[in-house]
């Protein structure tokens, strides 16, 4: 049986793979796994972004956690990062963000966090998962006042929006800032957040109905976003997905600048500053060579995790880092939030941009982007993990090894969230790379039926 969690929670299509029943189930055993050892009364918030599946697996999940004791806090439409946030602050014992971040509509997916805001290690979602394939073994279901009940929340999103422009206080007077909100959780909180630090402030896609989320639009689809900072001459455009949780960002120019030249950025001013901890930031085996080469030019650290922002997390707190992130724009400032944040994320690029008088497009420069292509195969979700068990897959892959050996790198890996093998070739050309990772990713689709 294929395991339920991915790297970023549960995800499935809603109402087909991603259940009520589903949902009732996770909100059963999420909640005994996550108070079971409290002596009191639990108590759960959930958040969710905006789709129209959102309001029913969110009460689903709750009437499950309600169903095992444990009281349950709805905070409505709320950025994954303010969801982490609120659940330390408050001392709940668990939160819940019903999000399938930046995939369409029909998806959806529900990650838990624990008490302190942290996403689950692997092990607490095996046990979240032994308990519901076991039907609730030995769980006691609780009746009369034992039963958990529900309170619904509507002040939390200007908490988080306090907490994100009190920890980053940029003045962003006479910056005319493009934001794209992905019809998004964050077409509210992004948007009174800079507009309260004096940021001229374009919205778009902020008008989300249930159903236009992420369509054409946000940190994944970028070329609206890019014309229009060059028609309104904005010093900055940025780009949030469906949760909220990263950052993509276009220069003056209309040029994209990602999570690996965001983190550059960030990191050496944090470092200049004195405040980035040990020089050091956390990032991915998918980040660009140009990253880990700009590291060693300016002194910096860079720690390697495999893919997945959960990962950069866990060793961010192994080793005490305060910066770390993924190329897609998850940027995770442990200081402040304990999981990808694309406000606080925004609200420190541009505190570089008014502090250094720079524009975006100049202080990119401190890295160089190498060509990269990334092209996506799509196989059946419980093949995806078996890719090198084809020979004719294993081969060409060793043979493209040998191709790019010392003047680039190839990296083969399954989407931790969805039903794809991703192909990621780095090399001098462009087009070659470009060729060769389409035709290994047609190859793949092609073997694993």
């Amino acid at each position: 049986m294929a395991r339920l969690f991915g790297t970023d929670g549960v995800r499935g299509v809603a109402n087909e793979e991603l259940t009520p029943l589903l949902a009732m189930q996770l909100g059963q055993a999420g909640a005994y796994v996550l108070t079971k050892e409290k002596k009191h009364k639990p108590t759960i918030m959930v958040g969710c972004d905006t789709r129209i599946s959102g309001d029913m697996l969110a009460n689903a999940l709750m009437a499950g956690a309600c169903s095992v004791g444990a009281n349950c806090i709805y905070l409505g439409i709320l950025p994954t990062p303010a969801v982490a946030y609120l659940t330390k602050k408050y001392r709940v014992d668990a939160g819940v963000v019903i999000s399938a971040s930046h995939n369409p509509v029909e998806s959806n997916g529900i990650k838990f966090f624990d008490g302190d805001g942290y996403k689950l290690p692997d092990v607490l979602e095996d046990e979240i998962e032994g308990l519901i394939h076991s039907n609730m073994a030995d769980v006691n279901f609780p009746i009369g006042t034992g039963v958990g009940k529900i309170k619904y929340r509507t002040d939390a999103r200007e908490e988080y929006i306090n907490h994100s422009i009190t920890s980053v206080p940029v003045d962003l007077r006479g910056m005319k800032i493009v934001v794209d909100c992905a019809e998004g959780a964050s077409y509210v909180t992004s948007v009174e957040a800079l507009r309260d630090l004096g940021g001229d402030v374009i919205a778009i896609h902020n008008n989300p109905d249930g159903t236009n989320i992420n369509l054409n639009c946000g940190s994944t689809h970028m070329e609206e976003l890019q014309g229009r900072v060059v028609r309104e001459k904005a010093s900055v455009g940025l780009a949030f997905d469906g949760d909220a949780d990263r950052l993509m960002a276009v220069d003056e120019n209309g040029q994209v600048v990602d999570g690996d030249q965001i983190m550059a950025i960030i990191g050496c001013y944090m470092k200049e500053k004195g405040i980035l901890k040990d020089d050091t930031i956390v990032a991915t085996v998918m980040s660009n060579l140009g990253f880990f080469l700009m590291g060693k030019e300016k002194g910096l650290h860079i720690e390697k995790t495999k893919v997945g922002d959960r990962y950069v997390l866990e060793r961010m707190k192994e080793i005490g880092a305060s910066l770390g992130g993924e190329q897609s724009g998850h940027i995770i400032f442990l200081d402040e939030n304990t999981t990808g944040d694309g406000l606080l994320s925004a609200l420190h690029l541009l505190q570089v941009m008014a502090e250094t008088g720079k524009s975006l497009s100049e202080l990119a420069t401190v890295m160089e982007v190498l060509p990269q292509a990334l092209v996506n195969a799509r196989v059946p979700n419980h093949k995806k993990e078996s890719y090198m068990e084809y020979p004719q897959v294993a081969d060409a892959i060793k043979e493209l090894e040998e191709r790019f050996a010392g003047e680039g790198r190839v990296l083969i890996r399954p989407s931790g969230t969805e039903p794809l093998v991703r192909v990621m070739i780095e090399g001098k050309d462009q087009q070659e790379i470009s060729s060769q990772a389409e035709k290994l990713a047609n190859l793949i689709q092609e073997v694993i039926v």
